[in-house]
């Protein structure tokens, strides 16, 4: 899908049981490939980059990434990542750049010149498919490391 330069529609999703805790990722291509995995501990904010890493690498060509997160889509709408580089992975508030390493994957990924990457923001846990389809398989790859006994979180 993708390769032959039409734009690939995927839609992305992080999760974290607790914050920081057992985190869980998903990708998914509406009628198309989907995935979904998870790390022990994590943040909700890793975990959404994380999906993003993960569908840029398995997918050929232009992609048009749909997220919940204003974190990673105001990164590229807003171009935050400029800033940080110019200030040497400092926010504009002079600390450190959170999730740098993953960061820096991120943008190698999304700023391929020879493959284009858009970002658009979709609101989250409202009705749309596809965003609740990527929020239930990382709720699940979050929860399914340790178990879930009813709503309640066991570790």
């Amino acid at each position: 899908m993708g390769a032959d330069g039409t734009e690939t529609v995927v839609f992305t999703d992080g999760s974290c049981l607790g914050n920081p805790g057992p985190g869980g990722w998903a990708w998914a291509v509406p009628d198309g490939p989907f995935a979904s995995g998870a790390e022990a501990r994590s943040t909700n904010q890793r975990m959404e980059i994380v999906a993003v890493i993960r569908a840029l690498e398995a997918l050929e060509g232009p992609v048009h990434v749909n997220s919940d997160s204003t974190y990673v889509v105001n990164c590229f709408r807003d171009r935050w990542w400029e800033g940080w580089k110019r200030r040497g992975w400092r926010n504009s508030a002079g600390k450190a750049v959170a999730n740098q390493d993953l960061w820096e994957v991120l943008l190698e990924l999304a700023l391929d010149p020879d493959r284009p990457v858009r970002f658009t923001w979709v609101k989250g846990h409202s009705g749309n498919e596809m965003n609740d389809r990527v929020d239930i398989l990382a709720v699940e790859a979050a929860a399914a490391q340790y178990g879930v006994s009813g709503d309640r979180f066991v570790p």
